[in-house]
């Protein structure tokens, strides 16, 4: 047996091993697994007796010799192969995105409508906090909120991203309004529905941090003062313009490394694309398309560019969480993660 034919063996039979892994974890189904086995075998018999493949060979006018026929056979199944992935993808693209929109209808039901229905009426403020497992640090930060900025009512809402301790009853106990995700799928979503939750109170401007402690609340004023004095329709909070306790060099590397890309990419000079500190008008989130589950920092930055927002930086604070552990994966994955967030949106 030649060198190729070998190798096309090796290569079916991972095909057919990888397709049986996946369907026994049910991520594909029969049909696919079926059409995995097909090519697998069909490139065996290939390299075992290429002589079973001769009126094949003959419709198509290939030659004996130089192993051309096993060649072509070849291409056949990685042309085959292209196709089945393109359908599982496109069956995981749905399923996935009829998820995120179940998720997104449950989050805004169980929501605390009925606390919302007595708040005093007038124009609001509303702080989104997505929260995963962050019950020791939540209600500290509900609590140093100020009532009322700018002659604009405070009203906080967690979203808790289908947190496993007592996030949401500490929130609610702190004062929040409160909603739960079913499961936790990420930042980007839960601040979805967070926004989502923000434009039907009627608030006029929507403000993001996080629920660890890392952002003071303290700093409300400065993060909407261009808002409210008209000079900015979103406001991006910079710890390289104010202060912050860094986390590690490869995190601190990053931040300038992201900030050098977003501003080439978008034409806009941007020192910190990484921040969850955010203000936007409400009328401007609107029109913002979202999509991204993680990694949302840069791409709703990403978005309120391309509609030609006004947008500012101003300095903040951002502090060494007081307790728990960090939500983010390792550096690199994260680094990686999030490059693809900002070319993906950046390509829309």
């Amino acid at each position: 047996m030649t060198t190729i034919r070998f190798l096309g063996v090796v290569a079916a039979l991972i095909v057919l091993y990888l397709a049986a892994r996946a369907y026994d974890r049910r991520r594909i189904s029969r049909l696919t697994l079926l059409i995995a086995g097909a090519l697998s075998i069909a490139v065996t018999i290939l390299a075992i007796r290429p002589s079973w493949y001769g009126p094949l060979f003959g419709w198509f006018n290939i030659a004996p010799g130089n192993e051309r026929r096993e060649l072509f056979v070849v291409v056949l199944a990685v042309i085959a192969l292209f196709f089945l992935v393109l359908r599982v993808q496109s069956a995981s693209d749905t399923n996935d995105r009829s998820m995120r929109l179940l998720v997104e209808a449950l989050g805004r039901e169980r929501f605390d409508w009925v606390r919302a229905a007595a708040l005093p009426a007038g124009p609001r403020i509303v702080v989104v906090l997505p929260a995963f497992n962050e019950q020791d640090n939540v209600g500290a930060v509900i609590a140093a909120m100020p009532d009322v900025v700018a002659g604009l009512r405070v009203v906080p809402v967690v979203v808790s991203d289908g947190s496993t301790d007592a996030t949401a009853a500490a929130a609610r106990e702190a004062g929040a309004l409160v909603t739960e995700l079913p499961i936790n799928r990420g930042g980007g979503l839960a601040l979805r529905v967070g926004y989502e939750i923000a434009l039907e109170l009627g608030a006029q401007i929507v403000v993001t941090m996080d629920a660890d402690g890392q952002h003071l609340p303290s700093e409300l004023p400065v993060m909407l003062a261009p808002i409210v004095d008209d000079a900015a329709d979103y406001v991006n909070g910079s710890r390289l313009l104010g202060a912050f306790e860094r986390e590690s060099v490869i995190r601190h590397i990053g931040v300038h490394v992201f900030s050098r890309v977003v501003s080439v990419l978008t034409g806009r000079r941007i020192t910190d694309p990484s921040s969850g500190y955010r203000a936007a008008r409400a009328d401007l989130l609107e029109r913002l398309v979202l999509e991204q589950d993680r990694f949302w920092t840069s791409e709703i930055l990403i978005e309120a560019l391309r509609h030609r927002a006004r947008v500012v930086e101003v300095p903040v604070t951002i502090v060494a969480r007081q307790s728990g552990t960090t939500k983010k994966p390792a550096s690199l994955r994260y680094g990686w993660q999030f490059s693809k967030v900002i070319i993906q949106t950046w390509l829309r």
